[in-house]
């Protein structure tokens, strides 16, 4: 059992519903183990900054159920560099802080990552992001919530689009990874699906468009914005341009897929991990991120977990194939 006396919690990079949940459960956890919490504001900039504070039960108290991050993110350039880092070091001993708990994706693990490499600085991982991209957990706090909120507004467009038998294209997050788009395109009946990952492009799209049922009311293309083809409004462009009789639309949903309030899945999730990142600090865990694998908390290295995204999975490309006749 390692000595672990004052922790310090932060988020970082974009935010994804539950990461006040996790805030919460590092917090609480913390407590109940009798060990001193120093909240981060904005992240590696607010590491740098000295923008901490201690926290208290009564510090997370009515955040469940919120959206966003109570401790505010974003991105650092300055911790990018070394001058940087040795700033942010300088602030944690300044505080007597002798753990960490990083909140975020992969950009805020490689930070973790560098840092635990050049400091005697334990540091563990919380998964935030809404795309579930990283290696090492079988969903990441804010996906679930991120998929529900697509499926609630793919819903509404596909009530438009049958009142004016329209073919709408939908465009979701998922610069690098296409799993947002792969599972609300399942789940809200897409005609066809087109994300990072796969080969299909727009070629494929308009022969499926051509050979497919002409009696369809209403037809939903999903695209996860990192594809290769151009985004929604070039798919949407030459949609129009080989048929001319589609009423073709382009509708990007964009933030309101990172707001709202957190599922019940995202907030079990973030609790579970939140809880299990303070016994990882006081169980000697280092460079470490804390996921859930088959229903069990797992530990990989930040190493293996930034550098290694998801597999999609072929037979879910294949079901679209198939139910979209």
């Amino acid at each position: 059992m390692t000595q672990i006396k004052r922790i310090g919690v932060f988020t970082s990079g974009g935010d994804s519903p539950g990461m006040n949940a996790a805030i919460r459960a590092v917090v609480r956890s913390a407590k109940y183990y009798n060990i001193e919490v120093i909240g981060i504001r904005r992240g590696y900039e607010g590491m740098i900054n000295g923008e901490l504070f201690a926290m208290d039960v009564k510090s997370v108290a009515n955040i469940l159920q919120r959206g966003g991050t109570m401790l505010k993110t974003g991105r650092s350039e300055q911790f990018r560099t070394a001058e940087g880092r040795r700033l942010a070091y300088d602030q944690l001993v300044k505080h007597g802080i002798d753990g960490l708990v990083a909140i975020g994706g992969d950009g805020t693990f490689n930070g973790a990552r560098i840092f635990g490499a050049e400091y005697d600085m334990p540091v563990v991982g919380v998964p935030g992001t809404i795309d579930n991209d990283l290696f090492g957990t079988d969903f990441t706090i804010g996906y679930d919530t991120a998929i529900n909120t697509v499926i609630d507004a793919v819903d509404k467009i596909r009530d438009t689009a049958e009142s004016h038998n329209r073919v709408f294209i939908v465009e979701v997050m998922g610069r690098d990874c296409g799993l947002i788009a792969l599972r609300t395109g399942i789940a809200s009946g897409a005609e066809a699906i087109i994300i990072p990952e796969s080969k299909q492009g727009t070629a494929e799209l308009l022969k499926r468009l051509e050979t497919g049922r002409q009696d369809k009311a209403s037809k939903i293309v999903m695209v996860a914005e990192g594809d290769d083809v151009g985004g929604a409004f070039e798919i949407g462009r030459k949609v129009k341009e080989k048929f001319p009789q589609y009423d073709t639309r382009v509708s990007i949903l964009g933030h309101i897929q990172r707001g709202g309030k957190p599922t019940c899945m995202d907030r079990v999730l973030a609790s579970r991990i939140g809880v299990a990142a303070v016994e990882a600090l006081r169980d000697g865990h280092r460079n470490e991120m804390i996921g859930v694998i088959h229903n069990e908390i797992s530990y990989t290295p930040f190493e293996l977990s930034t550098k290694h995204h998801n597999e999609i999975n072929n037979n879910l490309l294949r079901i679209v194939e198939i139910l979209s006749i």
